[in-house]
């Protein structure tokens, strides 16, 4: 069977993004890119793109699943707000189009890539040229590779829950049922 997975790593500067395709097993790179926002000086407008273009790669691709970067704490409060933002855009996009979704830490992320949760993007963006069969990484960029690594790591995990902090998502309801106190009445 069949499976398309998106993995998104939503930033206010750049989003990276990666498509794979799971057939019996075997991991195909369907695309890698990323979204350039930092010519941007609006915050509303970046977060507009970055729904935007989560939507069209959900029209484009028809996932089964998406992968997200889940929020992580940082010392800058103000750094750390708009990156939720980013988050919570993509996700309103997966959830619009019914895509289950599931975050996932970047240590974790990391870990199952390269089995070392400090690893760095160049070591990361390496196991993926190896996973994937690549004889170049597509891109030069390493927020794309961040997007395909949450594509991979979600697919790498499915079946187990060792390596993921799963929390997935299937529509509004089920995310207003997981997060009571995210949304306000």
């Amino acid at each position: 069977m069949e499976k398309i997975i998106i993995g998104i790593d939503p930033g206010t500067n750049v989003m990276g993004y990666g498509v794979i395709r799971v057939l019996n097993k075997k991991m195909d790179l369907v695309c890698i890119d990323e979204l350039i926002l930092n010519k941007i000086d609006s915050h509303a407008l970046k977060l507009k793109k970055i729904f935007d273009k989560t939507l069209a790669l959900i029209d484009t691709y028809h996932p089964d699943e998406l992968a997200i970067e889940e929020p992580f704490y940082a010392k800058n409060v103000q750094s750390m707000l708009k990156l939720g933002r980013a988050q919570g855009v993509a996700m309103s996009a997966g959830l619009l189009r019914e895509v289950p979704i599931t975050e996932y830490l970047p240590k974790k992320v990391k870990m199952a890539i390269t089995g070392n949760g400090n690893a760095s993007k160049e070591q990361v963006a390496g196991m993926l040229k190896t996973l994937l069969k690549l004889k170049e990484f597509p891109t030069k960029y390493l927020d794309a590779s961040d997007g395909l690594a949450l594509a991979v790591c979600h697919f790498l995990n499915s079946g187990t829950s060792s390596l993921a902090n799963k929390k997935s998502y299937t529509g509004w309801e089920a995310f207003v049922k997981n997060n009571p106190k995210k949304v306000s009445k």
